[in-house]
């Protein structure tokens, strides 16, 4: 029996991709503070919603995904960063997927706090 697509799973994982192709123009201009910054958080969202599939229990479940919660936050401080700053590359695109993100994990702890 084939497991029912997991649509946080999927935009995570490509959120993540984005991020490291995103992360490549800040190479390409010296950023490399902010660069590590971002591949960080950035890929951990995708991180901890991997680990989640397999919890221990329903708390650690919602903790995993609490934690990719405060992951989404601070990627969306650098990516914040990124769209005010005139000396780094436009963030829009990751950003309109980080919200839908957002969204789905806020929905998903909502749900499995409420069960």
């Amino acid at each position: 029996m084939q497991a029912r697509p997991n649509p946080l799973k999927t935009k995570s994982f490509q959120f993540a991709l984005d991020i490291i192709e995103f992360n490549q123009s800040l190479i390409a201009t010296h950023q490399y503070v902010i660069s590590k910054q971002l591949v960080k958080s950035g890929t951990s969202i995708g991180a901890n919603i991997y680990e989640a599939q397999s919890p221990e229990s329903k708390n650690d479940f919602v903790h995993k995904l609490k934690i990719a919660a405060k992951e989404a936050s601070e990627t969306d401080f650098w990516l914040e960063l990124c769209k005010v700053s005139p000396y780094l590359p436009d963030p829009t695109a990751l950003q309109g997927n980080l919200v839908e993100i957002q969204k789905l994990l806020s929905a998903s702890i909502s749900t499995s706090k409420g069960r």
